[in-house]
């Protein structure tokens, strides 16, 4: 049990601190979609949920990937986390499943949402602290990169090096990309649905930001499978190659 957390303190922190970010905002988001039946935050809601449920498994699956080497595993672990996130996106496939569902629903039959101000302060409050996940993560991405840069650098130039970033980091980071769009999304139709009575802007919003879920699910899913199969690495290759040559 020992060795067990002495990995797990070797696990990923953007997915630790993404997690337990989700899982608040979540809870949060999910009081305010009964309260006030909005279908915006009902797929916030869903997104959340299964954002800090995948980020959970990632951050154990990151942990696990460090253990030693050995007899039967000579290898070692390292291939594990790849096999963790694909297990995530499966999770993330199935509430973008139901979020576009629900949002596809409500397009065609809106219903009038209440408590205009709780959704907004909840959907405000909840792509801050996604904003505040999505820049920790990316200055993780600029330290795996080995570059520094300016305040605004983790946002603009992490898309650049995604290359670079651990596959737990990178899940993270476009997750939370997907999750501050999202919730901008979100703001918008609420607002629209106030002031103009567009109550089916909430449904488009909700099927948007299912949408993004599905890219995300492609995007890491992909990646990921080629990591557990053992995909060439060329730019290490290249690397290694540089390294004999220099050597006398």
């Amino acid at each position: 049990m020992n060795d067990f957390w002495k990995l797990l303190k070797q696990g990923n922190k953007p997915s630790l601190l993404a997690a337990i970010v989700n899982t608040f905002i979540a809870i949060m988001k999910g009081a305010g979609f009964l309260f006030t039946g909005n279908v915006a935050l009902f797929a916030e809601t869903m997104h959340s949920f299964g954002d800090a449920a995948n980020q959970y498994f990632v951050y154990i699956g990151s942990a696990l990937s460090k253990k030693a080497p050995t007899p039967r595993f000579p290898n070692g672990f390292g291939r594990i986390v790849n096999l963790v996130c694909l297990f995530a996106v499966v999770i993330v496939g199935i509430m973008a499943y139901e979020t576009v569902k629900e949002g596809w629903h409500h397009i065609f039959h809106p219903g009038e949402s209440t408590g205009f101000w709780i959704s907004f302060s909840i959907l405000l409050i909840a792509t801050l602290l996604e904003f505040f996940v999505l820049y920790k993560a990316g200055k993780e991405i600029l330290h795996d990169a080995g570059i520094q840069g300016g305040p605004l650098a983790p946002v603009i130039t992490s898309f650049a090096n995604l290359k670079y970033a651990r596959p737990a980091t990178k899940l993270v980071f476009m997750e939370d990309t997907v999750a501050t769009a999202g919730g901008l999304l979100a703001l918008i139709a609420v607002v629209l649905a106030k002031l103009f009575g567009l109550d089916w802007t909430e449904g488009v919003a909700s099927v948007l930001i299912g949408a993004m879920m599905f890219y995300v699910v492609g995007i890491i899913f992909l990646e990921n499978a080629r990591g557990a199969i053992g995909e060439t690495d060329e730019e290490m290759l290249n690397h290694i190659a540089y390294l004999l040559a220099e050597d006398k």
